[in-house]
C-alpha cells in the first residue's frame, strides 16, 4: 500500500498529502478500491462499483480546495451522478440512468471528490436498517450480524471499516444520525434546506429529508458542508446564510452552553439500559467541560405529529412509484415494491389532498414549539436511538413479522425523526460502546440555522472524548 497510515487519516488529511504531492489522488483512490474489494463482500455495503470512471476522473486536473482528490461515496438514492445507475433499491428504478447530476453531486465534483462507488439504501430509504431485497442486507463491521443502520448503512458501514473516511448520507427521519450511531461514526443533519435538493425537486418528504454525510471526524463534515450548502436557482426555499465557513468553527470555543437533558422519547418507546448511561454520561461530560444541563423538552401532541408525518412520507412513497411507473409506461403493481413498501404506498393513496394539507399545517405547528423550545436552551441532548443497533432481519421491509419491524423503527427514530419535521440541525456523536462492543451515538440538537454551535461543541467533544482511531476489527472478504 502507497500510503501506510491511510486508515488513521481523514479525508482533509489525505487531500492535503495531494496537495504536498506527497502522493497521488490516484494512489489514494487504489487504497479505497483495494480495501473495498477485501472487505465489501462481507459488508455489502457498496452496490454500485464506479472504480473506472473514478481512475479516470483522479488522474485529470482536480480543483483546489480541503477535500480535493478524497474519495467519496454517493448513496444509491437520490444522489443522481450523471451517466450511472441510480436504483434506489428499488425494482422500477433499477435500470435509470442519471441524465445530469443532482445539484449535491455537482458541488461535490467541484470540491474535487472523487466518487467510486454508490453505497447501499434500503428501498426508497423507508427503514432505518439497510436490507434492501435487490442487493441484501449491508452488515455492520462492528458485528456482522448486526444493522449498520439505515438509510444510509451502506455509507456508515463503508466509513466505519475504514474503507474511506467519510461518504454521503441522506436524512428524512434519522438516516445519517441512526447509522451514525450504530457504526460509530460522526453524523450531523444540516438544517431544512442547508443543502439543495435539485434540480429535479425542490424537497424531500415535505421539506424533512436532507443530504449530507457521515464522518470519521468533526471537520471533514464541516468542510464538506462548505463546499454543499447554500440555494440553487429555483428553490424554493433555504436555510438561512451561515455567518462565515463551518470549517472555522471547528476548534472554536463553544462558550457555555445551556444544555436541555431528555432521555426518554416523546412516543413512549423504553430506552435500553446501555443508551440511557451513554446519554446520562455524556450530559456529565459536558458539564465537566463548563455547560450547563438541566432536565427539558419540547412538548407536542405526538399523536398528530406521528400521523402527520406518515401522511407525508406515504405520500410522497406513492407518488414517486407512481411517476416511475407512468415513465415506464407499465401500471403500478404491488409486486414492483418490497412489501412494506407497498403498505406504506397503499396508506399514501387512501389519504386525500386536505389529508396532506393539515399534515403540513401540523409538522409546521410542530416547528414553531420547537424554535420556541430553542429560546430557552442552547442544545438538545438525547439518545440517538432507544437501542443498540438491531439484528439482521428484524427490519427489513420485506419482513413478515410487521409488528416486531414497527416496534423496531419507532425505537430507532423516536428521538430522531422531530428534528426532520422542525428542520432543526442535529448531530450523533460516537461518546459510547456498549458491553458487547457495539456503538451507541448521543444526539445533540441545536436552533434552526445554527449548524455552527453544533460544530464548536462537536469539535470539543471530540479533543474530550476522542474517537477516531477506535474502529472494528479488520473485515476480510
Amino acid at each position: 500500500m502507497a500510503i501506510a497510515e491511510y486508515e488513521k487519516l481523514d479525508a482533509m488529511a489525505l487531500s492535503t498529502l495531494i496537495a504536498r504531492r506527497e502522493v497521488t489522488a490516484s494512489e489514494v483512490l487504489e487504497e479505497a478500491i483495494g480495501r473495498a474489494e477485501k472487505r465489501n463482500g462481507a459488508l455489502n455495503a457498496i452496490t454500485i462499483p464506479l472504480y473506472d470512471l473514478a481512475r479516470t476522473v483522479a488522474k485529470a486536473k482536480l480543483p483546489s480546495g480541503p477535500l480535493s482528490g478524497a474519495p467519496f461515496l454517493l448513496k444509491d438514492l437520490g444522489a443522481s451522478y450523471k451517466g450511472t445507475r441510480t436504483s434506489g433499491s428499488g425494482k422500477l428504478f433499477a435500470d435509470f440512468v442519471a441524465p445530469h447530476d443532482a445539484t449535491i453531486v455537482a458541488r461535490y465534483r467541484a470540491a474535487g471528490l472523487i466518487t467510486f462507488g454508490k453505497s447501499a439504501s434500503p428501498e426508497m430509504g423507508l427503514a432505518p436498517s439497510t436490507e434492501p431485497a435487490m442487493w441484501g442486507p449491508c452488515h455492520n463491521p462492528w458485528n456482522l450480524g448486526h444493522s449498520a443502520g439505515g438509510s444510509s448503512g451502506g455509507a456508515a458501514a463503508a466509513v466505519a471499516a475504514r474503507i474511506l473516511p467519510m461518504a454521503h448520507a441522506t436524512d428524512g427521519g434519522g438516516s445519517i444520525r441512526i447509522p451514525a450511531s450504530a457504526c460509530g461514526l460522526f453524523g450531523l443533519k444540516p438544517t431544512r434546506a442547508r443543502n439543495p435538493s435539485g434540480p429535479d425537486v425542490g424537497e424531500g418528504w415535505g421539506g424533512q429529508s436532507v443530504g449530507h454525510c457521515v464522518s470519521i471526524s468533526v471537520r471533514d463534515s464541516a468542510a464538506l458542508l462548505d463546499a454543499s450548502h447554500g440555494p440553487d436557482i429555483g428553490d424554493p426555499y433555504f436555510a438561512p446564510a451561515p455567518a462565515g465557513k463551518f470549517l472555522d468553527e471547528v476548534g472554536r470555543d463553544p462558550g457555555k452552553l445551556r444544555i436541555a437533558l431528555c432521555i426518554d422519547p416523546w412516543n413512549g418507546e423504553p430506552v435500553d439500559p446501555e443508551c440511557r448511561k451513554g446519554t446520562e454520561d455524556a450530559a456529565k461530560l459536558c458539564e465537566s467541560l463548563g455547560h450547563r444541563v438541566t432536565i427539558a423538552r419540547p412538548e407536542f401532541d405526538v399523536q398528530q405529529f406521528r400521523d402527520a408525518t406518515r401522511i407525508l412520507v406515504a405520500a410522497n412513497v406513492y407518488a414517486s412509484l407512481a411517476a416511475r411507473a407512468k415513465a415506464l409506461g407499465k401500471t403500478l403493481e404491488a409486486t414492483d415494491a418490497e412489501p412494506l413498501t407497498w403498505s406504506m404506498a397503499e396508506l399514501g393513496l387512501k389519504y386525500s389532498a386536505a389529508d396532506y394539507a393539515g399534515a403540513i399545517t401540523t409538522i409546521h405547528r410542530v416547528g414553531r414549539i420547537v424554535a420556541r423550545f430553542f429560546q430557552l436552551h442552547d442544545i438538545l441532548l438525547t439518545p440517538t436511538m432507544c437501542s443498540p443497533p438491531w439484528p439482521l432481519g428484524v427490519l427489513s421491509l420485506s419482513t413478515k413479522d410487521t409488528d416486531a419491524y414497527l416496534t423496531a423503527v419507532n425505537r430507532s427514530i423516536a428521538f430522531t425523526s422531530l428534528f426532520n419535521a422542525a428542520g432543526n440541525p442535529a448531530m450523533s456523536v460516537p461518546l459510547h460502546w456498549s458491553a458487547s462492543g457495539l456503538p451507541i451515538g448521543i444526539q445533540f440538537v441545536a436552533p434552526f440555522g445554527d449548524e455552527a454551535r453544533l460544530f464548536r461543541l462537536a469539535a470539543q467533544l471530540e479533543q474530550a472524548k476522542p474517537w477516531k482511531d477506535k474502529r472494528p476489527a479488520p473485515i476480510a472478504a
